[in-house]
């Protein structure tokens, strides 16, 4: 049981993946659904801090060693931008949404970014992006247990 909590949680950590697919992965191994759903809105939120606090510099560092870096740094930067249009309508309860549907380019990680981009100090940003976890969390395990269905 401790290798497929371990394994659901280190699934959620994942960019891309998440807990969107943490959950029905973890769910597919037998897991208990609690089980299931701490595993991945703790593994989630592992990377928060450290993208808030050190995203700047990692991105700093990166434009200083190639041009190809540097058109990736561009790219997720773009992204965050135009993420962040939402942010700037509506403030934290934006960046909740943005983090709480379960949707390709939204979650935790881009949270984290976008939050790092505008300068949204970590004891403000992370129980918002929490909460949208958590959020998000609720909704994909109620799909994947069915008990509502996306039509």
């Amino acid at each position: 049981m401790i290798s497929k909590f371990l394994f659901t949680l280190a699934m959620a950590m994942v960019p891309v993946i998440e807990l969107r697919g943490a959950i029905p992965l973890g769910l597919a191994t037998d897991l208990p659904v609690w089980l299931t759903f701490v595993a991945a809105v703790v593994g989630n939120m592992l990377p928060v801090p450290i993208i808030i606090l050190f995203v700047r510099k990692v991105f700093a560092w990166m434009r200083r060693q190639s041009a190809w870096l540097e058109d990736k740094v561009s790219r997720l930067e773009h992204r965050a931008e135009k993420k962040a249009q939402l942010i700037f309508k509506y403030e934290l309860l934006g960046l909740l949404i943005l983090v709480a549907i379960p949707l390709p380019g939204t979650g935790a990680w881009t949270g984290a970014l976008v939050a790092s981009l505008l300068n949204i100090r970590m004891k403000v940003a992370f129980p918002v992006i929490l909460g949208g976890v958590v959020i998000a969390g609720i909704i994909v395990t109620c799909i994947s247990c069915g008990i509502f269905a996306i039509v």
